[in-house]
């Protein structure tokens, strides 16, 4: 599913990847651990196609990434792979369902096929009562399952998730670990996540520790 070899990134004379190999099969979910300054986002965002590393070789269902320009990568990024943050980034102005359709209609999908899928996705996630419910008339876990579910909408081969429960109290964050769970057994879906939660870290298939800019374990 996903194959990085020789992973390399430095900010200015600051290198803070030092040649990360990583390969994650389908419908695993692997977690990264490690203390702060690590280089845990920063390889989450490189094998998320959302920065481009310095040197080393990245591929993703057999595509080889460092061939694609921006606006290929773009395309390639919204159809294959979706994201979850620490903060649900979620649009203040629009509804849940609204949230979640965004991603498809950036992918040209029929705003009607987009909507359907989108709803079926909430009602799945246990909000197919808050449908039109803005992010302020949400809870936190709410806020969050919009997000999951926005990841979700084009099927994505991959989602990759950095501290997703960071911004939880511990009864929703272990609603969101369980959640992972089911949409791997459901869908067979594939989840990289950097977190510092260790109860996160110990449902996973494989737990990967970073040091230094490496994986060490």
């Amino acid at each position: 599913m996903l194959k990085a070899r020789s992973i390399h990134k430095s900010y200015g004379q600051l290198e803070i990847l030092k040649g990360v190999d990583l390969d994650v099969k389908k419908g695993e979910i692997v977690t990264i651990v490690g203390a702060s300054g690590a280089g845990k986002s920063t390889l989450l965002n490189i094998i998320g196609t959302l920065d481009r590393p310095d040197k080393g070789q990245l591929a993703i269902e057999g595509h080889e990434l460092s061939t694609l320009n921006n606006k290929d990568l773009s395309m390639f990024r919204n159809l294959k792979i979706g994201f979850i943050f620490q903060f649900h980034h979620l649009l203040v102005e629009f509804n849940a369902i609204e949230n979640v359709c965004i991603p498809a209609f950036i992918a040209g999908k029929p705003r009607a096929d987009a909507e359907k899928r989108a709803k079926e996705l909430l009602d799945l996630l246990g909000l197919g009562d808050r449908l039109t419910h803005k992010p302020n008339q949400l809870s936190g876990g709410e806020q969050q399952r919009v997000a999951v579910a926005r990841a979700l909408i084009n099927d994505p081969a991959l989602i990759f998730a950095d501290e997703p429960s960071g911004n939880l109290d511990s009864t929703n964050a272990r609603e969101l670990h369980e959640l992972f769970l089911k949409l791997r057994k459901e869908f067979n879906q594939t989840f990289v996540i950097v977190t510092h939660n260790e109860e996160l870290a110990g449902l996973s298939d494989r737990r990967l520790l970073m040091k230094d800019g490496l994986i060490i374990q």
